[in-house]
């Protein structure tokens, strides 16, 4: 039988597989960084223009906080004339009424009962005033009923005393004043009725 040697030919086959394999592995690893940077890139890319849109939404969204800080300021502005104006109002709707309340002290006296003081608190009246008798005092409080601008009396003090032998009846009286939209309303709902 012939002896053939084969070692030297598994050998260089061996080699030319490990020269292969160097190869394919250098290859591989070139290729894996060459994805790696570039996915790098890409990602790095994307992130980059989404900041940008981002800041460009933010800048928009400070604009509009700026708008509607603004529009916040018109607002109380608006609601300050507003309030105003409603103040102005009242005070010209309740000017006359002043007059009629004069008007009304005047009418609604009967004989016999004389203020000394009148004093009012938003739409609440407190007379203090004399009195020829108890019985005139309650003349004056039922005038105050029936009166279209007064309402709601209330005798808070009465004391007769006598003063050069006759007998006179101090009082103190609360009542309150109407306005004309009250008197309207009660004329409107008197009338429905």
């Amino acid at each position: 039988m012939a002896h053939i040697n084969l070692l030297p030919w598994r050998e260089e086959l061996r080699k030319q597989k490990q020269k292969e394999f160097v190869t394919t592995t250098a290859v591989s690893a070139v290729l894996a960084a060459i994805l790696v940077f570039t996915s790098h890139v890409v990602v790095n890319g994307k992130i980059e223009y989404q900041n940008q849109r981002n800041d460009y939404l933010q800048a928009e969204i400070d604009i509009l906080n700026k708008r509607i800080g603004r529009i916040e300021e018109l607002e109380s502005m608006k609601q300050g004339l507003l309030a105003r104006m409603n103040v102005i109002q009242d005070l010209q709707s309740s000017r006359p009424e002043s007059v009629h309340l004069m008007d009304e002290l005047v009418r609604s006296l009967p004989d016999g009962v004389y203020l000394k003081t009148l004093t009012q608190k938003n739409r609440g009246l407190k007379m203090a005033g004399v009195a020829q008798s108890n019985a005139r005092v309650s003349d004056y409080m039922r005038n105050i009923d029936t009166s279209e601008w007064f309402a709601d009396p209330h005798l808070d003090l009465i004391r007769t005393t006598e003063n050069n032998r006759r007998r006179i009846a101090n009082f103190t009286l609360r009542g309150i004043q109407r306005s004309r939209e009250t008197t309207d309303d009660e004329d409107i709902s008197g009338d429905e009725q």
